[in-house]
């Protein structure tokens, strides 16, 4: 049997419409899931002559990429079979063939005991966070005490992430990664999508 190669390129953040559960997740209203369509607007037009010859174009009303009367690709718009909630994994496995029967979890008022407290344990260390934020925003509140204290910045966002901030210089690369280590360990038994290191630069 001859192998086949699949390249499959995402482009997150990159919406093409409301999906049909919108409403769930707050996406509702003039700027919610046309992110494509906006961004075209917003800089006066796509120049994606590529994309627009797969059927881009065709599949959206995008300023700068007309439909194209013989597309080189096949396109359309898909919506989830699986439960995943909002998580940007949900599809992205979905996509290579698994469909999730439930959502991840999410922490919008931060990581409970039970998952923050054995992770301070395991790493020697309190935390500085533990709620939902920005990482830019974080990173200005919480900077400038991590770099003091030593302390790993723990936040989390609208998916299922554990994510943690640290300076590489006055944290350290492979500190940091040691510690997500660490989360993942921890976090399997609850079901987190992921665990991301944010490590960071300047003062």
């Amino acid at each position: 049997m001859k192998l086949q190669r699949v390249l499959v390129i995402v482009m997150d953040g990159c919406g093409a419409g409301t999906a049909p559960d919108a409403e769930l997740f707050g996406d509702v209203g003039e700027n919610a899931g046309d992110t494509l369509v906006h961004l075209a607007r917003k800089v006066g037009g796509l120049r994606i002559p590529t994309l627009r010859s797969l059927g881009l174009g065709n599949l959206l009303a995008l300023p700068g990429a007309l439909p194209v009367e013989h597309p080189r690709g096949s396109y359309g718009r898909l919506t989830e079979c699986s439960l995943g909630g909002k998580d940007t994994v949900t599809g992205h496995w979905e996509m290579m063939g698994i469909v999730t029967a439930s959502p991840f979890p999410t922490y919008p008022q931060g990581f409970p005991p039970e998952v923050i407290e054995p992770f301070c344990a395991a790493i020697g260390s309190p935390v500085l966070g533990n709620c939902a934020a920005s990482g830019t925003e974080i990173l200005k509140r919480l900077g400038p005490e991590h770099q003091a204290t030593g302390h790993p910045i723990v936040y989390t966002s609208a998916d299922s992430v554990f994510q943690i901030a640290c300076h590489e210089l006055h944290f350290g690369l492979e500190r940091l990664y040691r510690c997500c280590e660490i989360a993942r360990e921890i976090l399997n038994a609850h079901g987190v999508g992921r665990v991301i290191a944010r490590p960071f630069v300047g003062e």
